[in-house]
């Protein structure tokens, strides 16, 4: 409602109800957008170990499950590879980070990103793809 306020005020009242469901769908568009690109970054912590049941050697402490339901070992595992993501995009250049973020994590497009770090479009894929590039040269292609 704000966003219609704001960038509307001056059109026919009749114009109104169309814009404001038109801004409304992007709203939600982008929610379910930017969830589902975090789901894929939550899917890289821990995808690679596989369960075991009834095994009769097997330690029972390693099928205790914490509340997101992942085993003591599945979440050092996480632990580790959050903070070697974290490491590898804090060493990118800010322009990177701030592109490969916007553009991945929160699931903005290229013009959108482009205003919010107040450059082209172009400069935005530049980044993008650069920032893109170190990862995968330092993480390996199953990260991205």
């Amino acid at each position: 409602m704000y966003k219609l306020v704001d960038k509307y005020a001056a059109r026919k009242p009749e114009e109104w109800g169309p814009l404001f469901h038109t801004i409304l769908h992007r709203m939600i568009v982008d929610w379910y957008r930017r969830n589902a690109v975090r789901e894929r970054f939550r899917g890289w912590f821990g995808r690679h170990h596989s369960q075991h049941h009834g095994d009769e050697n097997e330690d029972p402490m390693q099928n205790v499950k914490d509340v997101y339901g992942k085993t003591p070992e599945q979440e050092v595992h996480s632990g580790r590879r959050v903070a070697m993501l974290d490491s590898v995009i804090r060493d990118l250049p800010l322009r990177q980070q701030q592109a490969f973020l916007l553009r991945t994590l929160e699931g903005y497009d290229v013009k959108q990103t482009a205003q919010i770090m107040k450059c082209s479009g172009g400069s935005v894929k530049t980044h993008y793809s650069r920032a893109v590039h170190v990862l995968r040269e330092k993480l390996g292609d199953d990260w991205l």
